[in-house]
C-alpha cells in the first residue's frame, strides 16, 4: 500500500492538471557540439514560470496553463535564444541547440512596450545594453551612455544630477525630458533619481516619445534600467576596483532562495570613492574629493505559479566635498582646466531613499500588474556655496535650513491589465490607470558679501531668502492594442490622458547680516490644472520572420508647471506656464542578417516641439524663471549595426545626426526680447557616433577562460549650452580601451578612458559657468563571480 500512495498522489496530481488545462514542458539544452549546458535560465516570457537546467542540460515546467509561449534561454558564454512553443494537453520534449556568443548575436528580449518580446520585432526605435555591455563599457553613471547611443547626450555640472537630451529633445528643468525608470520606477524628478549603475541586468533606451505607456515628459523618450533580481538559482560576487585619482570601488551582491520556489532575497551594494579632478587654487586644496554608497535589495515572494509580489528598496548616501566644479567661463575653463578659484567650499548631502512593492498575476484570462513606490530626497549644502565662482566674497548660497525643508517626497501608484501570454488571439492588449503625488518644499538663501557691488547688488552682507513650496498630484488612463492582421501585417495604436494638478506657494523674505528676517514677499500662492491627449499609431510590415519596417506617429508631452518667485517686484510672483506639445513622426527598419551574424537597424525622425518651455536663470538671485517661448524643428536618421565577423572578433557602430533648430524663439534680455529663431537646441551635438572593437581568445574548449581586448572611438559634432548659442563645444573625438582575462569564476581587467586626455566642454549654464568633461582616467577591475 505504502508503494502505491506516490502513484495515487501523481495520478491525483495529473487529473487536476488535465482538469485545469494544464500541461508541462521539458527538454536538453546542448551546444553546438552536442554538450549539455548546466545552470541556464529558461524562462516562458510575460509569465512568471521559470527554472534553470541541471547538470545534464535538462529543465521541466510544470503546471502551464494550453496556449502559445515564447521560450526564452539565457546562458554565460552562449548567445541568447528565443522560440515559440504551442503548449498543448500532453507533456512536450524541447531539444535546443545554443550557440557560441562568439558565433552568433543574442536574440534580446526587452520590455519596451511593458511586455516581454523580441527586440527585433518591436516597432520602436530602442537601443539595448546588456549586464555584458556595461561591463565591456565600464559604465558606472547613466551619463557614461553618451555617444554609445544615438543621439543621445548627457552630463552634469558636478552635482550628480543628469541633463540627458535625445533626439534634440534636451532637458532644461527640473522636469525632465527624457524620463528614467529604474525597475519600473519612474524616477519622478532630477531631485529623486538615482544616476549610479551598478548590478545592471539590462539598459534599454527607447528613442521617441513614450507617453502612451509611459507618462509624463518622456517627450524625448525613456532610459530604462532593469537591476539583476534573484531566483532559484544562487548566485554572487565580489569586485574591486582601483584608478588614478584616487578611485577605489568595492561592489558585492547575493542572489539566492530563502525558500526554494517561493522566496528569494537579493542583496548587493557598492562603495565608491576618489581624490577628485578638480584643485581649488583659492587655497590650493583638492575640491571635489567625494563618495558615495548605494545600496539595492530585493525580496521576492511565488505565491503560486500565477501570482508574485517584489519588495524593492534602494538607498543611495553621496558626499561630495566640492560640488559644481565650475569655472567661472569657458575660456578660464579651457585655458586652466580642473582648476577652480572659489573661496566659499562646502560639503553636498545627498540621500535617497527609493522603495517599491510590486505585485505581478499571470493568468489564463489576463496579466495584472500592480506597482506602489515611494520616493525621497533630503539634499543639503553643509555651509554656503560659493555662488560667483570667483574668490570674490560676492554671492553664496544656503539650504541648510533643516529636514523640514529641501526634502522632496514623491509616491506613485500604477495598476496595468494586459492579454495573457498564452493568448492566440491577433489582439494583444494593454489597459491600465496611473497616479502620483509629489511634496517639495524648497527654502534657499542667496547671500551678498562683501563684494556684493560687483555682481550689481545695491549694498553688502544681507541674504535674500526664498521659500517655495510644491504640491502636485496627478492621474493617468491609457491603454494600447496591437492587432496582427496577418503574419505580414500588424498596427499598434494607442492612447493616453493625463491630468494634473499644481499648487506654488512662495514667500520673500531680507535678513540683513546680525539682523532680524523681514518679509519682501508675503506668502503668496497659485494653482494650475493641466491636460494632455498622447496618441499613438504605428503600422509594421514583417518582411520576413528577419526584417521588419515600421512607421509611427506619436504626439509626445511635456507637464506644465509654475514659475518661481521672480526678482522684478513689478511683476506678479507666479505664473503658470503651459505644457510643452510635440508632433512626431518615424520609419524605422530592424534587419538581422547573415544567420544572425550581424543585425543591422536604421530610422529617420521628425519633431515639430510647441509651446518650448525655456528657461531663464535670473542672477544674481539665482532663481530660474520659465516660460513658453518657442517652437522647435528636429529631424535626423539612426543606425546600429552590431556584427559578429568572425568567432571572437565583435564590431559594433551606431550613429546619429540630429539637426535641432528653433522655428520661433523670444528670450528675455536686460529688459527687452531677443529674437533667437533658427538658433541650434542646447545639449544636442549634431553627431554623435561610436565604434567599439572587442577581440576574444578562447583558451580552451569550455568557454570559461577568456583573453579580451576591447578599443572604442566616441565621436561628438558641434554642440552649444546656451540658447543664444555663444557657448560652443565644437567637436571632438574620445580613446577608451579594456583588456584582461575572465575565468570561470574571476576575472582581471585593466582600463583607460579618454586616453588622448582631450579637454572639452562637458556641461555650461547660459550665464557662462562651465564643467569639463574627466581627465584621462585608468585603472584595474578585478571580479569573482560565485
Amino acid at each position: 500500500m505504502k508503494k502505491l500512495f506516490p502513484l495515487f498522489f501523481m495520478l491525483a496530481i495529473y487529473c487536476q492538471a488535465i482538469a485545469q488545462n494544464l500541461s508541462s514542458i521539458s527538454g536538453v539544452i546542448n551546444n553546438a557540439n552536442s554538450q549539455p549546458v548546466a545552470g541556464a535560465s529558461v524562462a516562458l516570457l510575460n509569465t512568471n514560470y521559470s527554472t534553470v537546467s541541471n547538470a545534464k542540460g535538462e529543465f521541466t515546467i510544470n503546471n502551464i496553463p494550453q496556449g502559445t509561449y515564447t521560450l526564452h534561454i539565457t546562458s554565460t558564454a552562449y548567445a541568447e535564444r528565443s522560440q515559440v512553443i504551442s503548449v498543448s494537453g500532453k507533456g512536450q520534449l524541447f531539444n535546443i541547440n545554443l550557440q557560441d556568443a562568439g558565433k552568433q548575436l543574442d536574440e534580446v528580449v526587452i520590455t519596451a512596450q511593458k511586455r516581454e518580446e523580441q527586440l527585433q520585432q518591436v516597432p520602436v526605435s530602442v537601443s539595448t545594453l546588456s549586464a555584458n555591455d556595461v561591463q565591456a563599457y565600464h559604465l558606472q553613471n547613466l551619463k557614461d551612455i553618451t555617444g554609445i547611443v544615438p543621439n543621445l547626450y548627457s552630463a552634469g555640472p558636478g552635482d550628480n544630477r543628469n541633463v540627458t537630451g535625445l533626439r534634440g529633445i534636451a532637458t532644461t528643468s527640473y522636469d525632465p525630458a527624457v524620463v528614467t525608470y529604474i525597475d519600473g520606477i519612474n524616477q519622478f524628478s532630477l531631485d529623486t533619481y538615482i544616476p549610479q549603475l551598478f548590478d545592471v541586468e539590462r539598459i534599454e533606451v527607447l528613442r521617441g516619445p513614450q507617453g502612451t505607456l509611459y507618462g509624463r515628459n518622456a517627450l524625448g523618450g525613456v532610459i530604462n534600467v532593469i537591476t539583476k533580481k534573484p531566483s532559484n538559482q544562487t548566485s554572487g560576487f565580489a569586485e574591486a576596483e582601483f584608478g588614478n585619482y584616487g578611485e577605489q570601488r568595492y561592489s558585492l551582491g547575493l542572489r539566492t532562495p530563502l525558500i526554494k520556489d517561493k522566496l528569494f532575497l537579493g542583496v548587493a551594494g557598492v562603495y565608491s570613492g576618489f581624490n577628485g579632478f578638480y584643485t581649488n587654487e583659492f587655497n590650493n586644496t583638492k575640491f571635489d574629493k567625494q563618495h558615495y554608497f548605494l545600496g539595492n535589495y530585493y525580496l521576492k515572494f511565488l505565491a503560486n505559479e500565477k501570482l508574485t509580489f517584489t519588495l524593492n528598496v534602494k538607498n543611495y548616501e553621496n558626499r561630495n566635498n566640492g560640488p559644481f566644479t565650475l569655472a567661472g567661463s569657458p575660456a578660464d575653463a579651457i585655458s586652466n582646466p580642473f582648476k577652480v578659484d572659489q573661496n566659499a567650499t562646502t560639503k553636498i548631502i545627498d540621500n535617497i531613499f527609493n522603495a517599491s512593492l510590486s505585485a505581478n498575476y499571470a493568468g489564463s484570462g489576463f496579466n495584472f500588474t500592480s506597482v506602489t513606490s515611494y520616493q525621497k530626497n533630503y539634499r543639503y549644502y553643509t555651509t554656503p556655496i560659493d555662488g560667483d565662482f570667483s574668490p570674490i566674497d560676492a554671492v553664496s548660497l544656503i539650504n541648510n535650513y533643516g529636514s523640514e525643508w529641501n526634502t522632496v517626497k514623491v509616491g506613485t501608484q500604477e495598476f496595468r491589465f494586459s492579454s495573457p501570454a498564452s493568448s492566440q488571439s491577433p489582439l494583444k492588449w494593454t489597459a491600465g490607470l496611473y497616479g502620483f503625488y509629489r511634496s517639495a518644499p524648497t527654502k534657499t538663501g542667496t547671500h551678498f558679501g562683501a563684494d556684493a557691488a560687483a555682481v550689481g547688488a545695491p549694498f553688502p552682507n544681507f541674504t535674500s531668502i526664498n521659500t517655495n513650496i510644491e504640491h502636485n498630484y496627478g492621474f493617468a488612463a491609457f491603454g494600447q492594442v496591437v492587432y496582427t492582421i496577418n503574419p505580414q501585417w500588424d498596427i499598434t495604436a494607442g492612447l493616453r490622458y493625463d491630468l494634473e494638478h499644481k499648487k506654488e506657494e512662495v514667500k520673500g523674505e531680507f535678513q540683513p547680516d546680525g539682523g532680524d528676517v523681514m518679509v519682501t514677499q508675503a506668502d503668496t500662492s497659485s494653482k494650475a490644472n493641466f491636460k494632455a491627449f498622447t496618441p499613438k499609431l504605428t503600422v509594421a510590415y514583417h518582411v520576413s520572420e528577419n526584417n521588419n519596417l515600421f512607421a509611427s506617429y506619436s504626439r509626445g508631452f511635456r507637464a506644465g508647471g509654475i514659475s518661481q518667485l521672480g526678482s522684478d517686484p513689478s511683476q506678479p510672483p507666479l505664473y503658470a506656464y503651459k505644457p510643452e506639445y510635440s508632433d512626431n513622426y518615424e520609419i524605422g527598419s530592424k534587419n538581422t542578417l547573415f544567420n544572425k551574424r550581424v543585425r543591422l537597424n536604421i530610422a529617420a525622425f521628425y519633431t515639430f516641439v510647441n509651446n518650448a518651455q525655456v528657461p531663464t536663470l535670473v542672477l544674481p538671485d539665482a532663481i530660474t524663471v520659465t516660460k513658453n517661448a518657442g517652437k522647435l524643428q528636429s529631424k535626423g536618421i539612426e543606425a546600429e549595426i552590431a556584427a559578429t565577423l568572425f568567432k571572437g572578433l565583435d564590431v559594433d557602430y551606431n550613429f546619429g545626426y540630429t539637426h535641432a533648430r528653433y522655428k520661433d524663439l523670444l528670450v528675455a534680455s536686460n529688459g527687452t526680447a531677443v529674437n533667437l529663431q533658427g538658433n541650434h537646441q542646447v545639449y544636442t551635438p549634431e553627431v554623435s557616433s561610436m565604434l567599439a572593437l572587442q577581440y576574444t581568445y578562447e583558451l580552451d574548449n569550455t568557454h570559461t577562460t577568456r583573453l579580451v581586448a576591447r578599443g572604442e572611438w566616441r565621436y561628438l559634432g558641434n554642440e552649444y549650452f546656451d540658447l543664444a548659442n555663444q557657448i560652443e563645444q565644437k567637436a571632438y573625438n574620445i580613446f577608451n580601451a579594456r583588456a584582461g582575462v575572465s575565468l570561470k569564476n574571476y576575472e582581471v581587467f585593466v582600463w583607460g578612458h579618454n586616453l588622448a586626455n582631450k579637454t572639452y566642454i562637458d556641461y555650461a549654464y547660459d550665464f557662462g559657468a562651465t564643467h569639463l568633461g574627466n581627465p584621462r582616467t585608468y585603472g584595474v577591475t578585478l571580479r569573482a563571480n560565485f
